[in-house]
């Protein structure tokens, strides 16, 4: 499909600066931006960019002011990242949509399933479970006995969803992620480990997106719940009994221990740690590789293990990588101080 610069201001409210039938087709980075395609400029690094992309629109802030001519048409919009946003979503949904239910996939005689729904082949919905109105479900995907998956949902290859879980409306699940598998429950005895049977369900609630092979489990008692509008990358761990907060996300490696509470709009970097039983208030921020033991309060922004303000941490760090050099003076000193304590005492 091909739309012109004035057709893209109009549904964005954005303001023209160029030719209003300037067309495109296509998306490009601004840094390989070629005729025929849209691209964006958020990030002031890429300026330089805007000034030799072929791009035949580009968004920018409209604070943007260039330097040197632009060849581009330009659109300004008041955030150029949640328009181009938009426009990807709109070009997302105008994509023809299968539906239907392949013959090559297994639908158990007592399972729900909506309208509008597509199911690709070697797909397998079991007993009892239901599946929303305009609902996918990729190839190789399992939907487990009494499960719900809910309206305007795409379930990626090999997904599981065991039984009884609950996936909200508008869920995205990406492909292998795991949906209520057991929780990591042990008693340890004198022959061994004695598994603790998993009761429990993990409920996603609405507009929830699991990245590829990321686990949420199913609690022991009671429900694993994901709130709305959490996002989690891939290979992230959602521990027994956790709670997560609306509109958290999360980077890839995440691990969270089981019976944690985390709160809403908290963003986490890769590989964070988070032990169990705890508390993380709202809006934390943790940095990359942090490992949190204790409970947070809310709106800390912290980095590191233990965590800590991000200012004195990398204080810290710069004190940390002359270590080896101050071990060495601290060495010499004391040779030295040890050389006049004899020298006092003779």
């Amino acid at each position: 499909m091909e739309f012109s610069a004035k057709q893209i201001a109009a549904y964005i409210q954005g303001e023209i600066v160029g030719d209003e039938n300037a067309t495109v087709h296509t998306f490009a980075k601004i840094e390989e931006g070629i005729p025929g395609a849209i691209s964006f400029l958020s990030n002031p690094k890429y300026t330089p960019y805007i000034y030799e992309s072929k791009a035949s629109i580009i968004l920018v802030n409209k604070d943007f002011e260039p330097e040197h001519e632009v060849k581009a048409t330009l659109i300004k919009v008041d955030n150029a990242y949640e328009s181009l946003a938009k426009l990807l979503t709109l070009y997302e949904q105008s994509k023809p949509k299968h539906t239907g239910i392949s013959p090559q996939a297994y639908v158990a005689e007592t399972a729900r399933i909506g309208k509008d729904v597509y199911i690709a082949p070697f797909a397998c919905i079991e007993d009892h479970a239901v599946i929303g109105d305009n609902t996918v479900i990729h190839p190789h995907v399992t939907v487990g006995s009494g499960a719900k998956v809910g309206d305007n949902c795409i379930l990626y290859a090999n997904v599981t969803v065991y039984h009884d879980c609950r996936v909200g409306n508008s869920c995205i699940l990406h492909a292998g992620c795991v949906i209520g598998a057991d929780g990591f429950g042990f008693a340890p005895t004198p022959e061994g480990y004695e598994k603790i049977p998993q009761i429990g369900i993990t409920i996603l609630e609405d507009n929830v997106e699991i990245g590829a092979n990321t686990c949420v489990d199913r609690a022991t008692m009671g429900a694993t719940v994901v709130h709305s509008g959490v996002k989690l990358d891939n290979l992230v761990q959602i521990a027994h009994n956790d709670e997560i907060g609306s509109h958290t996300v999360m980077a890839a490696q995440v691990g969270i221990a089981g019976s944690t509470k985390v709160g809403e709009w908290c963003m986490f970097g890769g590989q964070v740690g988070i032990a169990g039983h705890i508390h993380i208030g709202n809006k934390v921020n943790l940095g990359a590789q942090s490992g949190v033991p204790g409970s947070l309060k809310e709106g800390s922004q912290l980095i590191g293990t233990p965590p800590m303000e991000q200012k004195p941490y990398f204080k810290s760090q710069a004190v940390f990588r002359k270590l080896p050099d101050m071990y060495m003076e601290l060495n010499a000193l004391r040779k030295e101080l040890n050389e006049l304590k004899q020298q006092i005492n003779k």
